[in-house]
């Protein structure tokens, strides 16, 4: 590469997946399927609630935006997976890794940051049903999706264009399959004290702040739904229109502490 982007290296080695050769053609097969799968649910979704006038209300909404940025995530990391297992070359080059680090973040931030606006939105239709149709104006609604875009954005950016400053070693192993902050710190020859300490300032509020005020937000849910009386099925109802939603807080977190903790495994063995 140029010298303008510092790096010894014109491409790296995902080593995520290489290490069952033997299943390449399985997990391509496995992971082609999840992927169409996903694909077709978050058009139809997204498809379903623009052109259906009903649907349009501030969760269907959001959630409409939710699967645009579900779409966005798999694609940045499910598609290059799918080439490198299908050509069996399970490497991404120096420019291609930086520009899935950045739509990674971006989208995998956005989901976070909807998740949180979605229990804001169930939040004020369960303990403030009367005034929920004026609070939660339309002009209100793209304010708050407009500020989570800009906010993933910039945090996005900004690991991007620390990332980029950095030379990597002439062996560029990165011991995950897809380009993530982690492992590509872990192959950098030079110092990555300004990227680990924008991780911890930038990085924390990003993800800890949503998930705070997703869980602060199903506390007094789940507070209102234990005050309203348990005749007439106003808590069966009321359950119902966050059950979906809590469902996909618990996946999309669990499913990072799953991705945290196969990474840190990685490093440790290897």
């Amino acid at each position: 590469m140029g010298h303008g982007n510092q790096t010894s290296v014109s491409e790296f080695l995902l080593q995520g997946l290489s290490q069952w050769p033997e299943h390449q053609q399985l997990f391509f097969g496995l992971f082609l399927c999840m992927y169409l799968v996903t694909m077709v649910g978050n058009v139809l979704i997204f498809l379903a609630i623009i052109s259906e006038a009903r649907l349009h209300t501030p969760m269907y909404f959001f959630l409409a935006t939710l699967s645009f940025a579900d779409i966005g995530l798999s694609s940045s990391i499910v598609l290059k997976m799918l080439h490198n297992l299908y050509t069996q070359h399970h490497t991404i080059s120096y420019a291609g890794c930086l520009t899935q680090l950045y739509f990674f973040l971006s989208f995998g931030d956005m989901d976070s940051f909807l998740l949180a606006v979605m229990a804001y939105d169930r939040y004020m239709a369960i303990c403030y049903p009367l005034h929920y149709t004026t609070a939660m104006s339309p002009q209100l609604c793209i304010l708050l999706v407009s500020m989570c875009w800009v906010i993933t954005n910039l945090h996005a950016l900004l690991h991007t264009l620390l990332m980029a400053k950095l030379s990597f070693c002439v062996v560029g192993k990165i011991s995950h399959f897809f380009c993530d902050i982690s492992p590509l710190l872990k192959v950098s020859c030079s110092s990555t004290h300004l990227n680990e300490l924008m991780v911890f300032v930038a990085g924390g509020p990003v993800m800890t702040v949503p998930f705070l005020c997703t869980l602060i937000s199903y506390i007094y849910i789940v507070s209102a739904i234990l005050r309203m009386p348990s005749s007439g099925g106003g808590r069966r109802k009321a359950f119902s229109t966050c059950g979906s939603h809590l469902s996909v807080v618990c996946m999309f977190y669990g499913l990072i502490m799953m991705i945290k903790n196969a990474i840190f495994y990685r490093e440790v063995t290897d």
